[in-house]
């Protein structure tokens, strides 16, 4: 029977979260389970991938249904699900399908938003995992090495993954555009909020600093500035500070604005034709919207930066249909490796067997030349190599072209027993 390379699972496109956080197992757990699986389950091949998003099960099995079916038994035997709770939701796609479903989920063509970075990190640490369980052979590695390698593709030579699609990651964008470098530039968050704390945070990986913190309250400011490395001032301070720094980024609870017309005028004045950048992430907003009339001055709302991230997010799916293009080459490249690797282990096995049969031969005609020179010895060496090499090279060829074909399976047993190759040596799949 032939084996075949399946995949099997939910994402966040057929079930719905509460479902996918039941069989969203954590490490040590999907280690149990591949361990059980890859001794006793009906995959000869296994990979599990969980995330918040899909839980899928990798594989290469004779009868994928039953694989797939022991694969989820025993995830949801953790949870107390039964395998009939959850089939209805299963998914399950085989051989070309199963190929161009890893290459788009590594590539993040399949993710909740589209190009985002974490993906390809997941399926990585999943193939490890199977890796070190030991549950992973020809075909999965192949197919993992080939999916990293369009993920990477697709990240290089599209736009996918380039365009910011938050809002904190839009205003660090929009930093970068203003200032062109952000190495040394100062950045003042006034309010506390996680949001701000985001863009706080992008904006020192991107090179900002120094950092200033400021809010309502002192004691959390202090703690803010501690955990980012940067300094707490007083609120009263704000106006001063802001004709030092480069970045405002706003984000407090206020009900009115705490940045006025009148006090960002004077730092603009202060700061000559150095550029000031605000970004209000708060709401109500907490810049003075007469703010970005000034000279020098960029302003942009929570609905400005919206705005930013829809047209990225648009623009990403416009990048999305050229990465699927990529894909659908890298699949046809990938099926004829995969049927080349369906004929290898035949290919090895001949060139075994006729090395045996040249060896011996090669050794019997020698013990009947004791006194041949090095120079006979070398001669007869590669007589008898040239030989095999144009024996093999007729069957090697059409075992690689029939199977380029479709047609493996049938030359490999014509292959076996024109060259009388043991059955062992016969490749399963």
């Amino acid at each position: 029977m032939t084996a075949t390379l399946f995949v099997a699972g939910m994402s966040h496109r057929t079930a719905p979260v509460e479902v996918r956080e039941v069989l969203a197992l954590e490490e040590d757990k999907l280690r149990e389970v591949l361990a059980v699986l890859g001794a006793d389950g009906p995959a000869a091949e296994l990979m599990i991938l969980s995330t918040c998003n899909r839980v899928e099960v990798y594989g290469v099995a004779d009868v994928p249904g039953e694989a797939r079916a022991a694969a989820f038994r025993a995830l949801g035997a953790h949870r107390g699900v039964t395998l009939a709770a959850v089939e209805p939701l299963l998914v399950t796609a085989t051989q070309e399908e199963a190929v161009r479903h890893a290459f788009r989920v590594a590539a993040s063509l399949d993710s909740l938003v589209v190009g985002e970075p974490q993906i390809l990190g997941q399926v990585k640490d999943a193939f490890a995992l199977a890796q070190a369980c030991r549950t992973v052979g020809p075909v999965l590695s192949a197919l993992m090495s080939q999916a990293f390698s369009v993920a990477k593709r697709v990240r290089t030579e599209t736009e996918v993954g380039r365009l910011a699609v938050s809002v904190s990651s839009t205003a660090v964008e929009l930093a970068r555009k203003i200032f062109g470098s952000l190495e040394g530039k100062g950045v003042l968050l006034l309010g506390a909020g996680e949001m701000a704390e985001l863009a706080a945070r992008l904006l020192m990986e991107s090179g900002a600093m120094p950092l200033y913190v400021a809010n309502r309250t002192a004691a959390r400011a202090r703690d803010l500035a501690q955990a980012l490395a940067g300094t707490a001032v007083a609120m009263s301070d704000v106006p001063a500070m802001m004709a030092r720094v480069d970045v405002v980024i706003a984000a407090t609870a206020a009900p009115e604005p705490v940045v006025r017309v009148a006090d960002a005028r004077a730092a603009a004045h202060a700061r000559g034709a150095r550029p000031l950048f605000l970004i209000d992430l708060g709401v109500p907003r907490n810049v003075e919207a007469a703010v970005n009339h000034l000279d020098g001055v960029f302003c942009y709302d929570v609905d400005d930066l919206q705005q930013v991230v829809e047209a990225n997010l648009r623009e990403r799916q416009r990048e999305a249909q050229r990465a699927e293009s990529l894909v659908e080459r890298e699949v046809a490249k990938f099926l004829a490796r995969l049927r080349d690797v369906e004929v290898v282990p035949t290919i090895v096995s001949l060139r075994e067997r006729l090395e045996a049969i040249r060896r011996g031969e090669l050794d019997k005609a020698l013990a009947r030349l004791p006194g041949a020179s090095e120079e006979t010895r070398q001669v007869l060496e590669a007589l008898s190599q040239s030989i095999v090499n144009k024996v093999l090279h007729t069957p090697i060829e059409k075992l690689r072209d029939s199977s380029r074909a479709g047609h493996g399976r049938r030359w490999i047993e014509v292959v076996s027993e024109v060259f009388g190759l043991r059955p062992g040596d016969r490749p399963d799949r």
